[in-house]
């Protein structure tokens, strides 16, 4: 378990990079093929503002331990962006810290399952927007 080896922030920078490629994933199993449109559908996931958001929905089903990592994510000492309040990045920095803090444990199902439905409207608004691609899966 990582929580013992790695601090919030190390754990938030590997989670960022995991949540990008999953984001990226995503977008390109809907069928979304235009660089342009990817680009714009992903600022619904990885924002600060979004990534907070996308916590609340789950939240109530974490284990103790995925909210112990939670926890020591958004407890980090870490620089706010002006785009965001400050209880929206530590959210989103302790976001990311989980789903970093699950792949590095391998447990890369988990997180999957927990961004799919941290993100389900969002990603059912892109499904509206992109009909013909409605049928792919996510």
């Amino acid at each position: 378990m990582v929580e013992k080896e790695l601090g919030g922030a190390p754990l938030a920078y590997i989670g960022d990079a995991v949540i990008e490629l999953w984001v990226r994933e995503t977008l390109i199993s809907m069928g979304i093929r235009s660089s342009a449109a990817c680009n714009a559908e992903a600022l619904l996931f990885v924002t600060a503002r979004s990534q907070s958001e996308a916590f609340s929905h789950i939240e109530p089903c974490l284990s103790e331990y995925e909210a112990e990592i939670f926890r020591r994510g958004r407890n980090a000492h870490v620089t706010t962006p002006k785009s965001a309040t400050a209880a929206e990045y530590h959210r989103a920095t302790g976001l990311e810290a989980l789903i970093g803090a699950l792949y590095l444990d391998g447990e890369k199902a988990r997180a999957e399952e927990l961004l799919r439905e941290a993100y389900r409207d969002v990603i059912s608004g892109i499904r509206a927007r992109h009909p013909a691609d409605a049928g792919n899966k996510d």
